[in-house]
C-alpha cells in the first residue's frame, strides 16, 4: 500500500471514533486534559489492535483463497464501508452520549474498532506490512478521538453522519483501487 493509502485507511477507520467522542464530548461539558487524553489512548490501543487480530485471521485462511483474494478484499471493505455510511443515517443522534468512564470508553472503542478487524482480514490477502498500517490507525484514532471529545460539544450533532458518511465511502474506494489494480495487472 503506498503512504496515502494508507494514511487514508488510518482516517477512515478512525472516523467512528472520532464521531463517538464527538457524542461523548457533547455529554461533558469541559472534558479536562486528561479525560480526553486517557480516551483517545483507550480509542487508539484498541483500533490498533483490531487490524492485527483480523489480520492474523486472514492470514491463517490465505492459502485456500489467494485466487480470489482481490475479491475477499475488495468485498470486506466494500461492506463495511456501506455499513458505516447506512449506519451514520439510521442510529440515533443521542446514542453515543452518555458519562465518560473508562469502561464506557472501552466498550465503545471495541465497538467501533470492529470494522477495523474486518480491514485487518482483507489486508492479510495484500502484501502489506500490517504493523505500520496497525500503527497508522492507532495513532491517527488517538488523535482524532481526543479531538472529538474536545469538539464534540460544538459540532458533534451538526457534521459527525457527513464525516461518518464520506468515511464509508472512502473504504469503498479503497475496497475499489485494489480491485482495479488487481485487475489492470492481471491483464
Amino acid at each position: 500500500m503506498s503512504p496515502f493509502s494508507i494514511g487514508a485507511l488510518a482516517l477512515t477507520m478512525s472516523i467512528d471514533a472520532f464521531i463517538a467522542s464527538l457524542g461523548k464530548g457533547t455529554a461533558t461539558a469541559r472534558p479536562n486534559f486528561a479525560a480526553t487524553l486517557r480516551t483517545g489512548a483507550v480509542f487508539g490501543i484498541v483500533e490498533a489492535i483490531t487490524p492485527l487480530i483480523g489480520w492474523a485471521a486472514g492470514m491463517a485462511a490465505s492459502r485456500y483463497v489467494q485466487a480470489v483474494d482481490h475479491w475477499i478484499a475488495f468485498t470486506l471493505l466494500a461492506g463495511v464501508g456501506i455499513h458505516m455510511a447506512l449506519q451514520a443515517w439510521t442510529r440515533d443522534a443521542e446514542e453515543d452520549a452518555g458519562p465518560v468512564s473508562f469502561w464506557a470508553t472501552l466498550v465503545t472503542a471495541i465497538g467501533t474498532s470492529i470494522d477495523a478487524m474486518a480491514v485487518g482480514v482483507s489486508l492479510a490477502f495484500l502484501q502489506v506490512n500490517i504493523v505500520i498500517i496497525a500503527l497508522a490507525i492507532g495513532c491517527t484514532t488517538m488523535i482524532m478521538s481526543s479531538t472529538g471529545l474536545l469538539v464534540g460539544r460544538y459540532i458533534g450533532a451538526r457534521f459527525g453522519r457527513i464525516a461518518e458518511t464520506l468515511g464509508g465511502m472512502v473504504l469503498v474506494a479503497i475496497g475499489g483501487m485494489i480491485l482495479w489494480e488487481h485487475l489492470t495487472q492481471a491483464g
